[in-house]
């Protein structure tokens, strides 16, 4: 897998950028990650990406959208609001974890 600099330090990520070794992330990544794509991160993201990071522990996958909504109790609305035009795919690069199944 390829390795890039991001926020000073390399990282292993696919062809689409997003991190093939969650446990490279770290709090500090996120943030960087998150304004590469234009989002400045508020306590309502945090609830989602830490969301995302627990589950993708507990069962290996990333969570879908679907998921974090109903698992997750935040509703889809509000990740659209967070997470602009693909929530989904946007919370899981943030995170630094693989794209969810399903995206494109």
């Amino acid at each position: 897998m390829p390795v890039t600099t991001i926020d000073n330090r390399p990282v292993h990520v696919n062809d689409e950028g997003f991190l093939t070794e969650p446990a490279e992330w770290d709090e500090a990544l996120g943030t960087a990650l998150a304004a590469e794509i234009g989002i400045e991160l508020g306590d309502e993201h945090w609830r989602a990406i830490r969301f995302l990071r627990d589950d993708y522990a507990s069962h290996g996958e990333t969570p879908t959208l679907r998921r974090v909504t109903v698992a997750g109790g935040i509703p889809t609305k509000d990740l659209f609001r967070l997470f602009p035009q693909k929530p989904a795919k946007k919370m899981a690069y943030v995170a630094g974890l693989p794209k969810p199944h399903g995206c494109v």
